[in-house]
């Protein structure tokens, strides 16, 4: 670790100088040689650092999506190009290059702040062995040798023997106690970092190498902080707990606001903008304009989280528009099923259509059934001459004198009662 950190005390100048001169300020509210000044001076370095590199972080963030998107792709270029490696290499870089995005542009925050942190360690490790490195003078240097976080100093170490910390002013119990609570603090923030980021923020509708990749750094990361955690000094743990911190509030600040599409976080936010958006009937702000925008500009590709959103923004009676307003709408909208057809249904607050008259079927005319709709009104039926002319005559009467019964009147002929024309088939002898 040493001979890592002095690849970088090129920088260890300006880092040591931006803590001396936050050790100023605060050194004047809880005094010079505490470890409060000297803590909180770390800390500051740390959000200083994280506030430059969050242009870097946006540009992690739609790496990453854009790394999601091209999972089905590069399965498919690993699949036709198994036996060819040289060809899947050319064929991926190929494919980087339209979408426009890299593989290492996810690793851009690490990468970027590295120099940062082993430059700190460059710093403590110079104060724990009594040497100035950097802008630190002598005074200062005794300064920080004094500095205690809760008994441990700021350059001990979980590894280091007694008499080390006995030369720095504390008991071997405080410094492992410390060091040991603040290696499972910083391991357990990165692993609920990570965990919320598979949990929440990954589209679970596709299943790639690259989800089960992030799902192994989850378990990994932590256990790769406990290992190196026991070499790091006390003032290099309190930088390392404090970007991790910051990590997992921002990483939590965009699930919430800009999540990926197809992921329970875009699930949850999705209802909440509905709610948001029905309750005032518009879009407030930038940011809820530009989600409804690229939801719109989709059209069939939607999600699931995405239709349903639309759909409920047409019975609210409201309708989303290219730009990323809503308007209201009094006509027919079209709701959108998961399975992507579609269906017309009626705004809230529209006009409803008229209903036709189911027609009968021939059978149920002739059989006197129920009327359409409107015939049995009196009024809107009318009564012309056609109808009586229908109406049957007398029949004449008989060869027996009896007349023959009237359509309609009740009677039936032989035929509608079951029985067969034609001669009868004579009964069976044994059934007599």
């Amino acid at each position: 670790m040493d001979t890592i950190a002095s690849l970088f005390s090129f920088i260890t100048w300006p880092v040591s100088w931006v803590i001396v001169q936050f050790h100023k300020v605060y050194g004047a509210i809880f005094g010079a040689d505490t470890g409060w000044a000297w803590g909180l001076s770390i800390v500051s370095l740390v959000i200083l650092i994280r506030i430059c590199l969050i242009p870097l972080f946006v540009k992690q963030i739609k790496a990453t999506r854009a790394m999601q998107t091209l999972q089905p792709e590069m399965k498919k270029i690993q699949e036709r190009y198994k036996n060819d490696k040289q060809r899947q290499s050319e064929e991926m870089m190929k494919l980087y290059k339209e979408a426009g995005t890299n593989p290492l542009s996810s690793c851009l925050p690490i990468l970027a702040q590295s120099p940062f942190f082993f430059a700190l360690y460059h710093v403590l490790n110079g104060i724990a062995s009594g040497n100035k490195i950097g802008y630190i003078n002598d005074a200062q240097l005794a300064s920080a040798r004094q500095a205690h976080i809760f008994g441990a100093p700021l350059a001990a170490k979980f590894l280091d023997g007694a008499d080390t910390v006995a030369k720095l002013g504390a008991s071997l119990t405080d410094v492992r106690v410390v060091t040991a609570l603040m290696i499972v603090l910083m391991s357990a923030s990165q692993f609920y970092t990570q965990r919320q980021l598979m949990t929440k923020n990954v589209d679970t509708t596709v299943k790639t190498p690259f989800m089960q990749q992030q799902k192994m750094l989850m378990y990994v990361f932590p256990i790769m902080f406990a290992f190196f955690g026991i070499r790091f000094p006390v003032g290099v743990l309190v930088y390392w707990l404090t970007t991790n911190v910051w990590t997992m509030g921002q990483q939590m600040y965009v699930i919430h606001n800009n999540p990926t599409p197809g992921s329970k976080a875009q699930a949850s936010y999705l209802e909440r903008l509905l709610k948001h958006v029905t309750h005032h009937g518009k879009t407030r702000g930038r940011g809820e304009k530009a989600i409804v925008k690229a939801i719109v500009a989709k059209g069939r590709d939607r999600n699931e989280f995405e239709r349903k959103f639309i759909n409920g923004l047409n019975k609210a009676g409201l309708a989303a528009q290219p730009d990323g307003t809503v308007v209201k709408s009094d006509s027919a909208v079209t709701v959108e099923s998961e399975d992507g057809t579609t269906t017309t249904a009626t705004a809230a607050g529209a006009t409803p259509r008229r209903q036709q008259p189911k027609r009968q079927t021939k059978a149920k005319r002739q059989s006197g059934g129920p009327k359409a709709a409107g015939a049995g009104d009196p009024e809107s039926e009318p009564t012309t001459s056609l109808t009586k002319s229908t109406e049957p005559q007398d029949a004449p009467p008989t060869a027996n004198g009896k007349a023959a019964p009237k359509p309609g009147n009740g009677a039936r002929s032989k035929a509608q009662s079951g029985q067969r024309k034609g001669p009868q088939r004579p009964k069976s002898p044994s059934k007599k």
